[in-house]
């Protein structure tokens, strides 16, 4: 068991042995979809915001490095961004999707590395990144519910702020 998830309670389970969730299966879409980085350290913290904070249990979740950064005519992605429109088309006719989050986060290190950007320039253009990638979205799938969210870290916790799109 890793330390993480000693403290948490979590027990650990060899990959072999079979395991069952303790939460009940849903089948119920909830038509919405949120593009974020896949960053591990933040995971938990988008789930807490989308599910709580937004009140979107079992959304459909498109994750890769940089998030949204693959939507905002990078050259660095042009790949992920082929499959992440084919990924939301996809959502959008067979979960008939009305409604997309798109999140970015502070320090994401798509940004810092593949971007080589730095601050204060990196949260200027992941800020930019985003309007770039909702007009997108929008173009690529006809919703119009698109909403944009830059997380930041404040002391220990991560603060979510609407990013006008």
């Amino acid at each position: 068991m890793t330390s993480a998830a000693a403290g948490r309670g979590q027990m650990h389970v060899e990959s072999r042995d079979p395991y069952t969730t303790q939460i009940r299966y849903e089948s119920t879409r909830i038509h919405a979809a949120a593009v974020y980085c896949s960053d591990g350290r933040v995971g938990e913290h988008f789930d807490e915001f989308l599910q709580t904070g937004l009140g979107l249990p079992r959304y459909d979740r498109v994750s890769l490095p940089g998030g949204p950064a693959c939507l905002a005519g990078h050259p660095q992605a042009t790949l992920e961004e082929k499959g992440v429109v084919d990924e939301l088309r996809f959502l959008v006719e067979v979960h008939k999707l009305r409604r997309v989050i798109l999140i970015a986060h502070q320090s994401c290190a798509f940004y810092t590395t593949r971007l080589d950007l730095k601050e204060p320039r990196l949260e200027l253009m992941q800020k930019a990144d985003l309007v770039r990638a909702a007009a997108y979205v929008h173009r690529v799938t006809g919703l119009d519910r698109i909403e944009a969210y830059f997380a930041r870290l404040v002391e220990d916790r991560i603060r979510f702020e609407p990013v006008d799109v």
